[in-house]
């Protein structure tokens, strides 16, 4: 048995039919930080090793957000609070205030972009979840 290749960051892609008002909201509203300008696509860094990035449409890329969750993970709920109020204080529309789900033992909301992909704010609760480090 061989050991798998390293995976040494992650980005998730998103399209759009207006780049610049949506590389504006990931940038101002959000305040993710651009670390690079292709000039069809931006990519926004999320946590040191993690990406959103937003691109023109084009053939063979449509803007899809049926299905598509982009969850940002915060450390505990006052970090999911804590976005609550960002957005707010930056007029980004939440879908309701951070609730807990029993289902999935996790505090979030929900947030959507400018082109309907939706945006979740969430800290497990469950102290299984090995992700957070």
């Amino acid at each position: 048995m061989t050991d798998r290749p390293t995976i040494a960051q992650q980005i998730t892609w998103v399209y759009t039919a207006d780049l610049d008002g949506t590389a504006a909201y990931y940038r101002d509203v959000l305040g993710l930080e651009q670390v690079l300008d292709q000039g069809a696509c931006r990519i926004f860094a999320t946590s040191a090793d993690a990406f959103i990035g937003v691109c023109t449409a084009r053939p063979g890329r449509w803007v899809e957000p049926k299905g598509v969750v982009l969850t940002m993970v915060a450390p505990d709920p006052g970090g999911v609070d804590a976005w609550y109020d960002w957005l707010g204080a930056r007029g980004g529309a939440t879908e309701g205030p951070p609730e807990r789900h029993e289902d999935f033992n996790v505090y979030c909301f929900f947030a959507r972009d400018p082109n309907g992909y939706l945006l979740e704010f969430q800290s497990f609760l469950d102290p299984a979840w090995a992700g957070g480090g």
